[in-house]
């Protein structure tokens, strides 16, 4: 009897916590339909020109159009992205804009072997642009391509975020090495339904289980 309380409130407790946890992704679900909704509306807006050095709440996820030349001189890679599986880097480049200030527009992605080194001359496309791109956050766990930690080292202000420049018609640039646009970040659910199903699976098979063994249990007992 004793022994059977006992797996009774393990069971018990491991079902709360199962359903705790379902719970709390049900509520990162609600969230994250929230934050996708207000990114859709702030994507939707008409562009913002870029001129001079925009704040980055004003500009974040917001679908922004810069013009200016591109700096090869002072271009950077972002290694260790994968497409489909396949190692590369991302090239990110400043655009000088007319004023003269400037911003890093992540112009896309191409193959490398080690995810780290690729021939960037091969990747040069025209030198001067008008393109249509998403303000990003700066990636600040990477010190090559975070413009703040970067702002010192070139010759002219630069914008505090990315640019991700959008596929506008071509899905690759003109360069001898292709280099692939980024598709816009998807607004997505995510994983959160889905641990949620898992967590109160978890949950019914601990109070299944335990039904289960007390049947036996009492089956067992009888003459």
């Amino acid at each position: 009897m004793r022994s059977a309380r006992g797996l009774a409130a393990v069971a018990l407790l491991v079902a709360a916590v199962c359903v705790g946890l379902g719970l709390w992704q049900v509520r990162r679900l609600g969230e994250r339909r929230a934050h996708n909704a207000a990114m859709a509306v702030r994507r939707e807006a008409p562009p913002i020109v870029l001129r001079g050095r925009l704040a980055l709440d004003r500009v974040r996820y917001r679908s922004v159009r810069v013009t200016g030349v591109l700096d090869y001189a002072r271009q950077r890679t972002w290694p260790g992205r994968t497409v489909d599986g396949v190692p590369g880097v991302a090239i990110l480049t400043p655009v000088r804009l007319e004023d003269g200030t400037a911003v890093f527009v992540d112009r896309g992605w191409v193959p490398s072997p080690d995810a780290r080194h690729v021939e960037l001359e091969r990747t040069r496309e025209r030198d001067t642009v008008s393109l249509d791109g998403l303000a990003l956050p700066a990636p600040r766990a990477r010190g090559d391509v975070d413009p703040a930690a970067l702002r010192d080292s070139l010759p002219y202000p630069i914008a505090p975020y990315v640019v991700q420049w959008l596929p506008r018609g071509a899905a690759f640039s003109d360069s001898p090495l292709p280099v692939r646009r980024w598709p816009a970040p998807a607004l997505d659910d995510g994983p959160h339904l889905s641990y949620a199903i898992q967590w109160f699976a978890f949950a019914a098979i601990a109070l299944g289980g335990m039904a289960a063994w007390l049947r036996q249990a009492g089956a067992s007992r009888r003459p």
